[in-house]
């Protein structure tokens, strides 16, 4: 029998709201931070299976996007973490795990960084790395977001049309296209799913700004083509585990690689065979197990 999960949203202390996804009443809390182009809604499949005797689990929308509001844009990953810390304190949330997917790892990584008490274990899935995801075009790293804003004005038209019935079709074609491209490259969800996923893509406003600060998150010791890093990797203490599919068409095994190596001897690099930047559509089971066993 699948967990029911629950819709609700939370004002913050800095005047944002955040909508968030609950199921389960276990004692051990899971934190399922969401990635790019995404919502807490791509955690269902996994929060529905997942023991809900065993553990609760929470999945916030990142501000700006699915439900949660966007008052102040975002400049830096620290923003999204932070709003995490105000979140975690409104709910009582402590001691719990962290998994961050995708851009969310980042936002995981910086909430570690900055409030290391609160965080038992690291999960990082098919994470961008220590260095952030920077974008470049023609061998350039880009600076600005009006660099970025030209890179990704596809998806930017997409959100424009979607209020219009024709443009709506097109919007979530080109929506579609985004996630065959990335996200779901070895399987697909249920159709009824899918339509559902590509509805929360259609409601992120801040793509240009998750962008530019993903391209100036850097904790590791190395330049990454943009800025030097801060070396603050070291801080993660922490045992974490780094997810990897082999088919990820988003992120690269080197990525992986380089964040295992910068935190260390506290994390583990595990390889999740047959299995492309969403391992909770590709290899759900497998996943959980593997979950489950770092958690045990």
């Amino acid at each position: 029998m699948s967990n029911e999960i629950k819709f609700d949203k939370i004002k913050l202390n800095n005047g944002e709201t955040l909508a968030y996804r609950k199921a389960g009443e276990g004692d051990k809390i899971l934190l399922l931070i969401h990635g790019n182009t995404s919502s807490s809604k791509d955690w269902d499949l996994f929060m529905e299976n997942i023991s809900g005797e065993k553990y609760t689990l929470y999945a916030p929308d990142l501000r700006g996007f699915g439900e949660s509001s966007y008052n102040e844009k975002i400049d830096r990953i620290e923003d999204l973490a932070e709003d995490l810390k105000l979140f975690c304190d409104k709910l009582e949330l402590q001691d719990f795990n962290l998994v961050g997917w995708g851009a969310g790892g980042t936002v995981a990584m910086r909430f570690t960084i900055n409030h290391q008490k609160y965080v038992q274990k690291l999960i990082l899935l098919e994470s961008s790395s220590i260095k952030g995801f920077p974008i470049y075009k023609d061998g350039e790293y880009l600076a600005s977001r009006e660099e970025i804003k030209e890179v990704v004005k596809p998806a930017l038209k997409a959100y424009k049309w979607k209020d219009k019935f024709l443009l709506n079709k097109i919007a979530r074609w080109t929506m579609k296209k985004v996630c065959e491209r990335s996200k779901f490259t070895t399987h697909t969800p249920p159709k009824d799913r899918y339509e559902a996923y590509i509805d929360e893509m259609l409601k992120q406003r801040n793509l240009v700004d998750i962008n530019f600060a993903l391209s100036y998150f850097n904790i590791s010791h190395e330049h990454n083509g943009l800025i030097e890093g801060t070396g603050e990797v070291d801080k993660i203490k922490v045992p974490t585990l780094v997810l990897y599919g082999d088919h990820d068409e988003v992120v690269t095994r080197e990525m992986e690689e380089e964040t295992a190596a910068g935190i260390g001897e506290n994390a583990e690099l595990k390889i999740i065979k047959n299995t492309g930047h969403s391992p909770f559509i590709d290899r759900l089971e497998d996943l959980i197990a593997i979950i489950n066993n770092f958690l045990r």
